[in-house]
């Protein structure tokens, strides 16, 4: 589950009843970043149980002064990799990542370098395992060459399926696939699909952005592919619906529509 920092203001939005609900709906990986800008907020909710938690988080990306969507940029030299490891730690209370993500590919600073800087971090115990986010082919091929990566987080949805053509190198390697964004953010009718989809989604009772997400784990069975599918969510009654769509089978016809 990807907690992001869109308003925690009504009890459905509680960040303690939210991880509390996840656990106890079975969800064992929680996703943020220091982008977010709610770790601390992620930290206090785990208190207590953390050692039930595969605990996710990512640096690297920067908002800029304007406060902009737009407006943002990307830092990964070492030392910013040293220095956002240490925020991380104190803000979401613990010792030590479980997964320590580059949040998104630089063009100032050689994957190699930042990688180096991330395993230095994992020798001292401070992560257990690296990934990237938001990369190339090219960039998993040298960020692997410095130290094995053990998960690739990419975009994969009914409406963002460039992901499909990494697969291949990712088998290869071994890396696991993290698909983010598996609801695109609630827009899913891209490509000329959004009737198909829209009729879809009325079929199955559930809305367009939860029919992408129980498409992302058929289609990755369909490709032989494992996957974590990362819903970000801040809402209790959300969180629900989503986990319910992990069960959910898409028959042949739908996913024929879909293609």
């Amino acid at each position: 589950m990807r907690v992001r920092d869109e308003g925690w203001g009504d009890a459905d939005r509680d960040p303690g009843a939210l991880v509390r609900a996840a656990l106890d709906g079975g969800v064992r990986v929680l996703d943020t970043a220091e982008m977010y800008g709610n770790e601390d907020v992620v930290g206090r909710a785990i208190a207590g149980v953390r050692s039930e938690v595969f605990l996710c988080t990512k640096f690297g990306v920067y908002w800029g002064e304007s406060g902009r969507f737009d407006d943002w940029s990307v830092r990964a030299d070492p030392a910013t990799v040293h220095r956002a490891i240490d925020g991380s730690l104190g803000r979401l209370g613990t010792d030590t990542i479980d997964l320590y993500y580059l949040h998104h590919r630089s063009d100032d600073t050689p994957i190699e370098d930042t990688v180096g800087a991330m395993a230095e971090l994992r020798a001292a115990g401070k992560i257990r395992r690296l990934g990237l986010s938001n990369v190339t082919e090219d960039d998993i091929k040298r960020a692997h060459a410095v130290h094995p990566i053990s998960a690739v987080q990419q975009p994969w949805s009914l409406a963002e399926r460039k992901v499909e053509t990494m697969l291949p190198l990712l088998r290869e390697l071994g890396i696991a696939l993290v698909a983010h964004s598996p609801m695109n953010h609630g827009d899913v009718g891209a490509a000329g699909r959004s009737t198909a989809v829209q009729q879809a989604a009325a079929r199955h009772g559930i809305s367009t952005a939860q029919l992408s997400l129980a498409w992302v784990q058929q289609r990755a069975r369909t490709l032989d592919q494992q996957v974590i599918p990362l819903p970000g969510t801040t809402r209790v009654s959300h969180l629900r619906d989503n986990i319910a769509m992990s069960t959910l089978e898409l028959d042949d016809a739908t996913m024929s529509e879909l293609s």
